[in-house]
C-alpha cells in the first residue's frame, strides 16, 4: 500500500526484516512481533517530525514530503523519531523500535496484567501494552495535555481500550489507586519515586530508563519494602520534565560549561582516551560519577574525551603536543579525577560490562551495584540543577 508517496508497507517490512537481522525480536516475547505488525509505528507518528540538519532541528511535514516523513519514521532499528521540540531541543519522540521491543520484553507482560504506562508520548508503547494485556488493563499518564490528546485519538483509531490521563506521574501513585502488575516508564529518571514501587504489587516489575544511560528492570520484593534488578540495555531518553536538569551530551553542552576557561589542572596520563569508547567502561563511569556527561569526539590527533557536570565543572582528555594523553580540567569539582578513579576501579573489578550492574530501591535509599546486590555499590543521588 502507498500513502501520499511514502510506501509505508515497504517500510514496515524493512523494519521487521531489520529487527530479525539484528536479533531484536525477543525470543521470550514472540507477541511483540505480532503487536508491531498489528500496530505499526507510523500510525502513532504525528504529521510533523523534526530532523537534525547538522545545525538545528528542521521540520519534516508529511504533507510536504511524505516519502521523507515515512523514511524518518522508519529510519532504523536503533533510531528514534523526534516528534516535539521545546526551546529548540527534543522533548518527545517515538523511541527506537529495538529499544521499545527490548524494554517491553523486560517487562514480562502477560494477558490480564494491569499496566501503568508512564509517559504516554504518542501512545505507541501504551498501545503495544494494551494489545498484550487486554481491554481496560492499561492506564497511561502524560504530563503534556497536547500529547495526551493526540495519544487518545490514535489509541481510539486503533480500536484499543486504554485510558490516558493527564498529570505528573512522578508525583504520586497509579491513577485510580490500587496496585498494578507492571509499570513501564518512557522517560529518564535518576531516582525512582517510592510511590512507583508502592504502586506495584509484590513480584511485579518496573522497567525504566535510568538517567543519562541505560534502562533497568526491577522486581518488587514479596514484602514490598524494596525493588531490585539488573540493567537490561543501553539507551538515552528524554528526561523527567519536573526533575532537576541532567547534563546534556555533545560538544556544544561541554563548551557552554567550560566557557573558554583555561584549565586549572593539567597532567599527563598513562591511559588511552580511545578506551572510553568502550560502553562497559562508559557505563561504569556513569555509575560511579553521578551527574556527569561523558562522550568522545574525533580530534585532529585522535579521540578526545569531553566530560562536564552541566553546571560549572569540566574535563577533557586529549593527546598533548608530545603525543601523550593529557587531562585538562576546571571548575569546583575535579570531575576528570573522578572519571580516572572510576576507570581504575572498573579495571580492578575485571572490566565488567553494563549487564553486570543493577539497582536497588528502598523507601529511603537507592544504589547501583555490580555483580550482585551484595557486591560493590554506589549511592544514587539526584544531579544538581544545570546552570541557567
Amino acid at each position: 500500500m502507498s500513502d501520499d508517496g511514502g510506501d509505508l508497507a515497504a517500510h514496515r517490512r524493512a523494519l521487521d526484516a531489520g529487527m530479525e537481522q539484528y536479533g531484536q525480536w525477543p525470543a521470550d516475547s514472540p507477541w511483540l512481533r505480532e503487536a508491531f505488525a498489528a500496530l505499526p509505528r507510523d500510525q502513532f507518528a504525528p504529521d510533523r517530525l523534526w530532523r537534525w540538519d547538522g545545525w538545528a532541528y528542521a521540520p519534516l511535514d508529511r504533507a510536504v514530503d511524505p516519502a521523507g516523513w515515512a523514511a524518518e519514521v522508519y529510519s532504523g532499528v536503533s533510531s528514534p523519531a523526534i516528534t516535539q521540540l521545546a526551546g529548540g531541543v527534543p522533548s518527545s519522540s517515538l523511541s527506537a523500535p529495538g529499544v521499545v521491543a527490548d524494554m517491553l520484553d523486560s517487562l514480562r507482560l502477560e494477558p490480564g496484567h494491569r499496566v501503568w504506562d508512564v509517559g504516554t508520548g504518542q501512545g505507541w508503547t501504551a498501545a503495544l501494552s494494551a494489545w498484550r494485556a487486554g481491554p481496560g488493563r492499561v492506564v497511561s499518564t502524560e504530563v503534556d495535555e497536547g500529547l495526551a490528546g493526540f495519544a487518545r485519538g490514535r489509541l481510539a483509531a486503533a480500536g484499543l481500550d486504554a485510558e490516558v490521563v493527564t498529570g505528573n506521574a512522578s508525583g504520586g501513585g497509579a491513577p485510580g489507586g490500587g496496585q498494578v502488575d507492571r509499570l513501564h516508564v518512557t522517560y529518564a529518571v535518576e531516582t525512582v519515586p517510592w510511590a512507583w514501587v508502592e504502586s506495584v504489587r509484590p513480584g511485579g516489575r518496573i522497567v525504566y530508563p535510568w538517567g543519562l544511560l541505560g534502562y533497568v528492570a526491577l522486581t518488587v520484593t514479596e514484602d514490598g519494602r524494596s525493588a531490585t534488578g539488573w540493567v537490561h540495555g543501553l539507551a538515552q531518553f528524554m528526561g523527567d520534565r519536573h526533575a532537576p536538569a541532567q547534563p546534556s551530551s555533545g560538544p556544544a553542552a561541554h563548551a557552554a560549561v567550560r566557557a573558554d576557561a583555561d584549565p586549572e589542572v593539567q597532567r599527563v596520563l598513562d591511559r588511552n582516551p580511545a578506551a572510553l569508547e568502550d560502553w562497559g567502561l562508559r557505563f561504569a563511569v556513569r555509575v560511579a560519577v553521578p551527574g556527569a556527561a561523558v562522550f568522545t569526539e574525533n580530534g585532529p590527533d585522535g579521540p578526545v574525551v569531553l566530560v562536564h557536570d552541566g553546571a560549572h565543572s569540566w574535563a577533557e582528555v586529549r593527546t598533548g603536543a608530545d603525543g601523550r594523553p593529557v587531562l585538562l580540567q576546571g571548575g569546583p569539582r575535579r570531575i576528570g579525577d573522578e572519571v580516572m578513579i572510576a576507570w581504575a576501579q572498573w579495571e580492578g573489578l575485571g572490566r565488567p560490562d553494563l549487564f553486570d550492574y543493577g539497582i536497588t530501591v528502598t523507601s529511603d535509599a537507592q544504589w547501583a551495584w555490580q555483580g550482585s546486590p551484595d557486591g560493590p555499590r554506589w549511592p544514587i543521588a539526584q544531579p544538581a540543577p544545570a546552570r541557567s
